[in-house]
């Protein structure tokens, strides 16, 4: 009976080891994501964030290998949470508009309650991707969101709801860039116009001027011209003299 014992012993306490070890990988990363978005890349230094994680300079070493490894992870994990919300939106893609609209929602408000998201991504941006370009999963992150636009633009088209030729990436884009940009330089922009970028009624008034910008670049109508690839445009040439 002792020896049966033992080894449920000896489970409970590598158990609680790994828990242990998981905490405090979790604290770190969270420590680093608030550091990295308060003081950028640079700033954001080892002792900063084992000070802000209650650890140990030598525990980021351990579990991440480096400050720049770290970076990494904290940029894969705000892109995890992103998609992990996004996964849990109740769409009805036989209802492609409202489907849509729902997406759109989704990501301006996203980013809006998000600051550090948009901190981080600009952190980045300032970089060149060259952190996320080391990551292995960078990839993974932007295919949901484009296969589910997908799903929902190919349900449109099927009932003659959307024009046939818009790509799901290049509404990706669109929603992305007008969501994001709004707030990454809402400070600035704000002081520039003169009014309040951060207001509820300005906030809303932007949802709705989004909403109604992709769906209509996505409603059907005449086909414009498909603008040329940039490798088939040649400048002129010089006439000789």
């Amino acid at each position: 009976m002792p020896a049966a014992a033992k080894p449920r012993t000896a489970a409970r306490r590598t158990g609680a080891r790994e828990q242990a070890a998981q905490a405090t990988r979790d604290s770190i990363l969270k420590a680093a994501t608030k550091v990295f978005a308060r003081y950028g890349y640079e700033g954001g230094s080892v002792e900063k964030i084992s000070k802000a994680a209650k650890s140990f300079d030598r525990m980021i070493y351990y579990y991440f290998g480096s400050k720049e490894g770290l970076f990494i992870e904290v940029l894969e994990a705000i892109y995890r949470r992103m998609n992990e919300a996004e996964s849990r939106l109740a769409l009805d893609i036989d209802a492609p508009v409202e489907a849509l609209q729902a997406v759109i929602r989704f990501v301006v408000g996203y980013y809006r309650k998000n600051p550090e998201f948009v901190t981080l991504l600009n952190t980045e941006n300032l970089h060149k991707g060259r952190h996320i370009a080391k990551s292995m999963r960078a990839r993974e992150y932007s295919s949901p969101a484009i296969a589910v636009i997908g799903q929902v633009l190919a349900s449109g088209q099927a009932q003659g709801l959307f024009r046939q030729d818009v790509a799901a990436r290049d509404i990706y884009l669109l929603i992305a860039a007008t969501g994001y940009f709004y707030m990454s330089n809402r400070h600035t922009l704000s002081a520039f116009l003169g009014e309040d970028l951060e207001s509820a009624q300005a906030l809303a008034h932007w949802e709705r001027f989004v909403i109604d910008s992709v769906l209509r670049t996505v409603a059907p109508g005449p086909c414009l011209p498909r603008a040329q690839p940039a490798d088939s445009i040649h400048p002129p040439r010089a006439e000789a003299p």
